[in-house]
């Protein structure tokens, strides 16, 4: 992460704005460059955890921060929705269409990689990374709701904690759906205050201690407890607890991932950067790295004995953000356009003049 401490502490200080047709605001374009960058080296560092009690801390620690925080400028951006009809249309084209087109590709490709030639292609069952538009499509579809709903914070929190109580079942990854659900309806309350707010000196200078006790709570807790929990994709059953710890676990990871978010916010530059441009670009890094990750796999890219040391740890994160931000580069959001934000008006029909 780059400190904006080149920064005036005005400029520092000035309230992120949403993005207007003609502007886009740097510092969110910077924190979804960043959290990209953190969820692929994840999704990278996830076959190192066996053999490395230090590498399944980091682990535990980014997958506390990294969705929730996606999920809340998501949920921030989502204010102004209100189901027009151009609206509409563009959930359609940037979430239901690439959601089909990923979910039978990465169904197709799994079958090469996990040699399951008769893997099915199920729309209704989100296959490895596309869970994420299934959700999105749902939550900015609620978001008119959620905003003229009182205790709107309180409601969505009380969903995902009955949530964790049985099995769901997979249609659309609901589990993750209402148990992400929180942190989609904190962004539609958020203003650009409290951006203001969590982006203070003295925000930046606590951020330190804060993520350095986290670290130490992650690595006391590593095998101690499931970081199952941390995916919010099964029941309290299923990750083999009693179906009141749900009702526990839920707000207390709530709570210390609003912390770590905000933490993590706090470090994000407010100015224009080398990165800023690949902030845009996101979709398609997030989309296109699992094919890579898939890859490592039926490759074998983790069988060398070096590569589960702590220099092949830090080679394998060097290449997940290398790969990532190659993904999120304009060249490849040119060409691959038509898949992940493809264009369809023949689709629609032309509204009344």
């Amino acid at each position: 992460m780059v400190s904006p401490a080149a920064q005036t502490a005005p400029e520092r200080a000035a309230p992120p704005r949403p993005a207007t047709s003609g502007q886009r605001d740097a510092f969110f374009d910077n924190a979804k460059y960043a959290a990209i960058v953190l969820v692929a080296v994840g999704h990278a560092w996830e076959p190192l955890r066996d053999g490395s009690r230090a590498v399944s801390a980091l682990y535990m620690l980014v997958y506390a921060f990294h969705m929730p925080a996606f999920i809340i400028i998501s949920g921030y951006f989502s204010r102004s929705f209100e189901a027009r009809p151009e609206q509409l249309k563009r959930l359609v084209t940037g979430l239901l269409v690439p959601y089909v087109i990923f979910e039978t590709a990465y169904t197709f490709f799994t079958r090469w990689t996990d040699g399951e030639p008769g893997r099915p292609i199920s729309l209704l069952d989100p296959l490895y990374l596309t869970w994420f538009l299934a959700a999105l499509f749902v939550w900015r579809l609620t978001a008119p709701l959620w905003r003229r709903l009182r205790y709107a914070v309180g409601v969505a929190l009380a969903v995902a904690m009955l949530a964790t109580l049985s099995p769901i079942g997979n249609d659309l990854d609901l589990q993750r759906v209402l148990q992400f659900l929180p942190y989609f309806v904190v962004g539609l309350m958020l203003r650009p205050e409290h951006f203001r707010w969590v982006r203070r000196r003295a925000v930046r200078i606590a951020a330190v201690p804060v993520f350095a006790g986290a670290l130490a709570v992650a690595y006391w807790a590593q095998p101690r407890m499931t970081g199952g929990w941390f995916y919010h994709r099964d029941s309290a059953g299923e990750l083999g607890a009693p179906p009141w710890a749900g009702l526990v676990m839920t707000p207390v990871l709530f709570v210390c991932s609003l912390v770590l978010v905000a933490c993590f916010l706090s470090w994000v530059p407010g100015r224009r950067m080398w990165c800023t441009v690949l902030g845009t670009g996101t979709l398609f890094g997030y989309l296109l790295h699992g094919f890579v990750t898939q890859a490592a796999g039926r490759f074998d890219w983790y069988d060398p004995a070096w590569v589960h040391t702590p220099g092949g740890a830090l080679v394998v994160t060097a290449v997940a953000a290398t790969v990532v931000t190659l993904l999120c580069t304009p060249p490849v959001r040119h060409a691959l356009r038509w898949v992940v934000e493809p264009r369809m008006p023949w689709l629609f029909r032309r509204e009344p003049v």
